[in-house]
């Protein structure tokens, strides 16, 4: 292929034969997004299917929706990468699936935070210096790009988060700057939506699906779907158009991101939290739930708890109280160095975090391994 030649006008060169590959590369990308901080876009730059991946979404232009929606399907299918698309987006299903059902990744980041980070933290680092080998001629223009990356990277992963409008309009700028961060290495989606004072507006409007108030949570959610539609089709042109023209400096820049997201990635962190209600239902006084609370205290160190609120109708004949749902939300993280700017470790998990680290370099070594295969 030509230097100028699109690559979507190429056909899917994607073949049933790296199912398996694509598979796991998928979960590993849907493993990152479960990891506030970490990006799908940071999995898919480590294991060798960036380029790939921009490629595949550029493909679903408004040709391919025309051709849809006038029930040309196999034309319309085509000239899209739709078999690279489902065998990736089964394996982030999986992961999804997995770490949120089988092994509760949440629940593992508050408790033992270090563990969960440090494994993060190994891929990255490991990953850094994978991709900087991948760069023919790696020189000091080069590196200078990978300064500005990691400038900007740590630039946007510090930034405060501020109080924000929640009309229309900026829900919808929202979407699209989410999703723009999603498919960057180092920048998470969600953390953008934190930074923007929506993450958790975002997730109360997805509660309300399946509940009374679900024709207000989709009239909300319609302007952020809207702008995460159109960030990502406008994004994943400009990146397709950078990585096949500049392809060397644009990696250089996007490994500067991975480098200036080890600050909020780092596993020893103060971290301080926020507590918010997100449900309130009242059940009777004597109820099984209110009185499994009142024996059992809930563990308030977890991204989610029930907890007894105000008693109802105290001297009525039906005394009732409420349970709380309560969710816990990260607002800030302060790095130390253990045994050097804190007192001992500073944590209880201190090797976990050292475990962590070293499985996520021995895992690079893998992950290296799959680059070569497709």
């Amino acid at each position: 292929m030509s230097e100028n030649e699109d690559p979507v006008s190429q056909p899917d060169n994607t073949s049933w034969k790296e199912y398996p590959f694509l598979l796991i590369k998928g979960f590993l990308m849907g493993s990152a997004d479960v990891v506030p901080g970490v990006s799908g876009g940071t999995l898919a730059l480590i294991v060798g299917i960036y380029t790939r991946l921009i490629n595949a979404i550029k493909s679903f232009d408004t040709r391919f929706f025309k051709r849809l929606i006038t029930f040309k399907f196999r034309s319309a299918l085509s000239e899209v990468h739709w078999k690279f698309m489902v065998m990736l987006l089964s394996g982030i299903f999986c992961a999804l699936l997995f770490f949120t059902k089988v092994v509760p990744l949440q629940i593992y980041m508050f408790t033992n935070p270090e563990l969960v980070y440090g494994l993060f933290f190994g891929l990255i680092v490991g990953s850094i210096f994978v991709l900087i080998k991948a760069i023919d001629g790696f020189n000091w223009i080069h590196a200078l790009f990978v300064l500005v990356g990691a400038g900007i990277g740590f630039w946007v992963v510090t930034l405060v988060p501020t109080d924000t409008s929640e009309a229309p309009w900026f829900v919808f700028i929202s979407g699209s700057i989410a999703i723009c961060a999603m498919i960057l290495p180092g920048i998470s989606g969600s953390y953008f939506l934190l930074i923007l004072r929506k993450y958790d507006y975002i997730l109360s409007q997805f509660g309300k699906l399946g509940t009374s108030e679900m024709m207000g949570g989709l009239l909300a959610l319609l302007p952020f779907i809207a702008g995460a539609i159109v960030g990502l089709a406008l994004f994943a042109r400009l990146l397709s158009w950078l990585l096949d023209r500049y392809e060397a400096k644009t990696l250089a820049v996007l490994i500067g991101f991975l480098i200036g997201s080890l600050y909020v990635i780092w596993p020893y962190q103060d971290r301080s939290y926020e507590q918010f209600v997100s449900k309130t239902q009242v059940v009777a006084y004597e109820s099984a739930e209110a009185e499994a609370l009142r024996s059992n205290p809930p563990n308030t160190n977890r991204p989610e708890f029930k907890r007894l609120g105000e008693v109802v109708n105290a001297d009525g004949a039906q005394k009732e109280v409420e349970i709380v749902t309560v969710k816990n939300k990260l607002i800030k993280s302060d790095p130390f160095v253990p045994y050097v700017t804190v007192q001992e470790a500073g944590t209880k998990h201190f090797w976990s975090g050292i475990w962590g680290l070293l499985i996520g370099l021995i895992m690079v070594m893998g992950l290296d391994y799959l680059r070569t295969e497709t």
